[in-house]
């Protein structure tokens, strides 16, 4: 009796390996599948597209809540880049005189600036998409990628709304309406792709360890010093004869310099085809694909980690 009473029960741990098969048999008849297992890649497009309503309302919940407690409100959307374009424009165009050479330098530097806060800020708030949103991931079944994505459209929201200050600057400046401006559509929605991919891969980094948000913002320094944001390669290139040979295709071929320089081959009529590299939206297609789709695999094969742990 007192042996009855003693004995565990059995685990699914001490199971003999026809017993575990009797379990899956039995849960796969009554339609169980494993608690937060992976779906495959085809059901996991699907189930992200069913919440794409979920996903602009996040974004834009976030956009909006992103300055509620500011007095000058929204207005900080427009305002941030700007203020970042006129401290640069005093470093780098006026103490360091990048601006030489150069013509419609202010708007050069603000379509630069405008360009690069965008995939900044991206790839920012990519890192904590899934460690910063834990009870949100804990408390409710969804595609995990639903977070790096909303962010992502976050800021192609703010984007947005610079843009309209932008085009106010380009007409102050003299540069005329063209219909190459029509360019700046395709730019942006390869940009927008190359930018939610590399935001899934730095989520997806950024749940295991959360201590690359911290080192994030000094690579993102280096990466925009190198990508032509305050300063034009081709003109760089033109004084620095001594370069090697591959120095100045590398920096071109740089995704963040080939979306920066795309939107102001579409922007400005001064800045022509000959400052893109040969082949442009071949390559702003190639790094939109290879990060877009990439990124989003890399994503999807950690989907059941999570939030665990």
């Amino acid at each position: 009796m007192s042996q009855v009473l003693h004995t565990p029960p059995p685990t699914t741990a001490t199971l003999p390996p026809t017993a575990e098969g009797d379990l899956a048999a039995l849960a796969a008849r009554h339609g169980l599948s494993v608690s937060g297992a992976r779906p495959t890649l085809s059901e996991y497009i699907r189930q992200l597209w069913a919440r794409r309503h979920f996903i602009t309302a996040f974004s834009t919940a976030k956009l909006t809540a992103q300055y509620s407690q500011a007095k000058l409100g929204q207005i900080w959307q427009v305002m941030n880049p700007l203020l970042n374009a006129a401290v640069y424009f005093f470093i780098f165009g006026v103490l360091l005189g990048t601006k030489k050479g150069v013509p419609d330098y202010v708007p050069f530097l603000v379509t630069g600036v405008f360009i690069w806060t965008f995939t900044q800020s991206s790839i920012l708030t990519g890192t904590r998409a899934i460690s910063g949103n834990l009870g949100l991931v804990r408390a409710l079944h969804f595609p995990r990628a639903a977070l790096p994505l909303s962010f992502c459209l976050q800021q192609l929201q703010q984007l947005l709304f610079s843009m309209a200050a932008l085009v106010v600057i380009l007409l102050c400046f003299g540069v005329p309406v063209s219909v190459s401006w029509l360019l700046a559509i395709p730019a942006l929605v390869l940009q927008f792709t190359f930018n939610a991919g590399v935001s899934m891969i730095v989520a997806r980094v950024g749940a295991k360890t959360p201590d690359i948000a911290q080192l994030m913002p000094f690579i993102l320094r280096t990466w925009m010093y190198v990508s032509g944001v305050m300063w034009s390669i081709d003109h760089l290139a033109a004084k620095h004869t001594h370069w090697p040979s591959w120095v100045v295709p590398v920096l071109q071929a740089n995704p963040a310099a080939i979306y920066i320089d795309l939107m102001r081959f579409a922007l400005i009529d001064s800045f022509h085809a000959g400052q893109l590299p040969q082949h442009v939206w071949l390559i702003a297609t190639g790094w939109a694909l290879l990060a877009g789709v990439g990124g989003f695999i890399y994503f999807w094969k950690a989907e059941e980690t999570y939030g665990r742990g």
